[in-house]
Formats: C-alpha cells, sequence, structure tokens
C-alpha cells in the first residue's frame, strides 16, 4: 500500500479531512445533498471536503462549533466515515435521516430518536458478535429530546431496524414481484416487538460507536408509514434542526459535568 491509500494517514482516504477540519460533533445524514438544507440552519459554515458520497462542512450553530460528513446509503459506507472521522478526533455522532415508520399511530413528518436498534446490516456483525446490542448513548437521546420539545415537534423514542437493503430487506417487493423469504410477516413481527422504524445505517453507527467508546444517537424523519401507506418527503429540515440544537445541549451539558467533576449526565443536574 503506497503513502496516497495509507487509512491511517493525517488526511483521511475516503473523507479527505484532517483533523483541523472538524468539530468534536459531527452530524451524519446519507444523501450529500441534505449538506445545504442542514448547514443552511447553521450561523456559518464553510465546505471542507467533497470526495465520493462523502462531503463535510463545519461551521457553528448558537455559536457551538459543529460538523456535518454524508455517508451515502447503506451501513458500509457509514462505517467508514465513523472509522476515519473517529481517526481525526470526532467524539459525538447523530445520525441526521429519513425512515419509515411500523407502528400505526406514527405519522408522515413526525421525528423517530432511536433508543436502540435491531442489528439486521451485515456490517456491525464484520465487528463484533450479533449478540452485541446497538444502544444510543443515553446522553445524546436526552439531548434529542429535549431539543424536539423546545422545538415543538412530534417525535417518538425507541428502537429502530436498520437493513441492508431498501426493497428486499424491509419488506418490500423487488423487481417483478419478487419477494425475499420472510418478507411479508417482516412489518408484522416487528411491530409486534415494539419497533418504531427502518432504516439502513443506525445500528452500525450505534454499534460501532459504542465499541470505540464513542457517543453516537439517531433522529430520522418520517417519509412513509408501511401500515397506512402514506408516503410524503416531510420533515427532513426538522431532523436536521433537531440534531443541530442537540449538538449545542451536549455541549452546555458536557460544562455542566465538568463544573459538577461527574462522568455522567444525570437527573440531579440542569443546563439552565
Amino acid at each position: 500500500m503506497n503513502d496516497s491509500e495509507d487509512p491511517n494517514a493525517e488526511v483521511q482516504y475516503h473523507l479527505e479531512v484532517a483533523p483541523e477540519d472538524l468539530a468534536d460533533a459531527v452530524l451524519l445524514p446519507g444523501n450529500p445533498e441534505r449538506v445545504d438544507k442542514i448547514t443552511a440552519l447553521w450561523d456559518d459554515h464553510e465546505e471542507k471536503a467533497y470526495h465520493r458520497e462523502y462531503r463535510t462542512a463545519t461551521g457553528t450553530y448558537d455559536e457551538t462549533p459543529i460538523s456535518v460528513t454524508s455517508t451515502g446509503i447503506g451501513s458500509p459506507s457509514a462505517a467508514i466515515a465513523v472509522e476515519e472521522l473517529a481517526r481525526v478526533g470526532v467524539e459525538t455522532f447523530i445520525r441526521v435521516g429519513s425512515c419509515g415508520a411500523i407502528q400505526p399511530e406514527m405519522d408522515v413528518g413526525d421525528l423517530v430518536i432511536t433508543s436502540g436498534a435491531v442489528r439486521q446490516e451485515g456490517t456491525s456483525k464484520e465487528y463484533v458478535r450479533e449478540d452485541y446490542p446497538a444502544v444510543a448513548d443515553q446522553e445524546v437521546v436526552s439531548a434529542l429530546v429535549a431539543a424536539a420539545e423546545r422545538l415543538g415537534y412530534d417525535y417518538h423514542v425507541g428502537l429502530t431496524m436498520s437493513a441492508d437493503s431498501f426493497y428486499a430487506g424491509q419488506g418490500r417487493p423487488g423487481f417483478d414481484e419478487f419477494h425475499a423469504a420472510g418478507a411479508d410477516s417482516l412489518v408484522e413481527e416487528l411491530q409486534n416487538v415494539n419497533v418504531k422504524n427502518i432504516e439502513m445505517e443506525a445500528s452500525a453507527l450505534l454499534t460501532i460507536a459504542n465499541i470505540y467508546g464513542l457517543r453516537a444517537g439517531a433522529v430520522c424523519s418520517v417519509y412513509a408509514n408501511r401500515v397506512t401507506g402514506e408516503f410524503r418527503t416531510e420533515g427532513e429540515s426538522r431532523a436536521a434542526e433537531v440534531a443541530s440544537l442537540a449538538v449545542h445541549l451536549l455541549a452546555k451539558m458536557d460544562e455542566v459535568k465538568q463544573k459538577a467533576g461527574v462522568d455522567h449526565w444525570h437527573a440531579g443536574l440542569r443546563i439552565e
């Protein structure tokens, strides 16, 4: 392997970023086009890199340093982003995405804040045994909930299922009405065990972050309800705004923890 392809070099091979390009907290949308929609909510920003599906910008939100890196679709490319961002010093990751809801009371445009994830993707299995849990950091979940409350957006907190395919792996018919084994019962089985939504990156993000001792969470806009059949691309900016405000709140939480001399956020602490 030559120097230009060394994944351990300071400038990361896939993302083309260096430590000075990133804030401590990064938002992770899938689509590179969402970067513009996210940074439009910030005080200021500067694009730092754009290579393949990975587009990175850094700026401030309510005077708090913040970055965004798009990951492309699916857990393999998201895992590359987490690996390389961790190598340049990022400590907090929040996925900002879209999802399909599978509980009937959830409306298109609502937000889903992930507390944990069903690991139906294969990427995290290459890191750790299958019974290792994919759990969101409780501080990130708390900050996302607080942000959604402050902004007045409808949200749900619960379990997410992450799949490796948009069609067969999520119980949808493939080309020429192909149905994968178990596809017809997948959504109902997940409903019965109180899973809230389906998407394609959260479980790998949460698993890898936990392995490395980093903070991670996810907030997704409901684009479709698989029970009612409703579909609209709605709520994307709400997820981005909630995630951006959550980064600001996490910075405030970290300041309070430091002053109190504690390592973990708890109910006895308050920001204001």
